[in-house]
C-alpha cells in the first residue's frame, strides 16, 4: 500500500491512489491533519488548474509547500479532486 513518509513519519497511507504524471495522488482523507498548515502559495498547471499547498510541521521541523492539491481541477483533471500529492522531502513508498 502506498505511503507518504516525511521525517520517518507516515503522513498519508492508502491503497486508493491515482497516478498522474508520476505522482501518487492520495485521498485528502488519508493525510494527517495534525501535521499540515495552510500555505498562501498557488501555482497553475495548464491542464489541471490552480494548485494550492500545505506545509508540514512537526516537532520544530518544517517542509514548506510539500503537499499540493487542486481544489477546483479543470474537467480533464477531475481524477485529482479531493486528493493530495507530495514533493520536496516527502517520499512515496509502496
Amino acid at each position: 500500500m502506498p505511503k507518504a513518509v516525511w521525517n520517518d513519519l507516515v503522513i498519508a497511507e492508502s491503497d486508493d491512489t491515482v497516478l498522474v504524471e508520476g505522482n501518487h495522488y492520495f485521498p485528502r482523507s488519508a493525510l494527517r491533519d495534525d501535521l499540515i498548515r495552510e500555505s498562501a502559495t498557488h501555482t497553475v498547471c495548464p491542464w489541471k488548474g490552480t494548485a494550492s499547498y500545505y506545509s508540514l510541521e512537526h516537532e520544530g521541523s518544517t517542509s514548506r509547500d510539500a503537499v499540493w492539491y487542486y481544489p477546483e481541477p479543470k474537467p480533464d483533471a477531475e481524477m485529482v479532486r479531493d486528493r493530495v500529492a507530495f514533493w520536496k522531502d516527502v517520499r512515496v513508498v509502496d
